[in-house]
């Protein structure tokens, strides 16, 4: 990237920027609900189908990122606002303003996008955690032989009969 960029090459950058950010998340969305529905499927060989997938479209969301930082660093440097894309694309005054508005409102679709697949990915390891808790619990159970054993006291036969009840067990 270029530190002497001219506002169109801005203009073009955060075009390009954008599309790019909104075709990685809609993959990452896809993907995703794929993981989704794989994480309910009785095979595990299922779940590492999508792996290849899920590395190529982290590294394109990566790669976003870099961008982003490299077009903030640079903004930076001709002492343009660089906190956000946002604040720089508001900041650029060769760009007509029905542009600038069209760049705020793909902004503000990404930001609710990435917001998306918070969630999204939230509700995937949310998933993943329980089935973790689900087996663990069927391995206890495997281990134990089902016994109940006391977290406290001792390993009395009365604890785990019911003989405070029923004194004849």
């Amino acid at each position: 990237m270029p530190t002497d960029a001219t506002p169109h090459d801005w203009e073009t950058e955060l075009a390009e920027l954008l599309v790019d950010l909104s075709s990685v998340q809609d993959d990452m969305l896809a993907l995703l609900r794929k993981k989704r529905e794989q994480m309910l499927a009785p095979d595990a060989a299922v779940l590492q189908q999508s792996d290849e997938e899920q590395r190529q479209v982290s590294a394109r969301l990566e790669a976003c990122y870099e961008r982003r930082q490299q077009m903030l660093a640079a903004a930076q440097s001709q002492g343009l606002p660089a906190a956000s894309i946002r604040q720089l694309t508001a900041s650029l005054k060769d760009v007509d303003q029905e542009k600038r508005a069209q760049y705020g409102d793909q902004i503000k679709h990404v930001s609710a996008r990435m917001r998306l697949l918070q969630h999204h990915s939230l509700t995937n390891w949310v998933l993943a955690q329980r089935s973790l808790l689900h087996l663990t619990q069927m391995l206890e159970i495997i281990a134990t032989g089902g016994r109940l054993k006391p977290t406290y006291g001792d390993n009395s036969s009365q604890a785990a009969t019911g003989a405070l009840v029923d004194r004849a067990a």
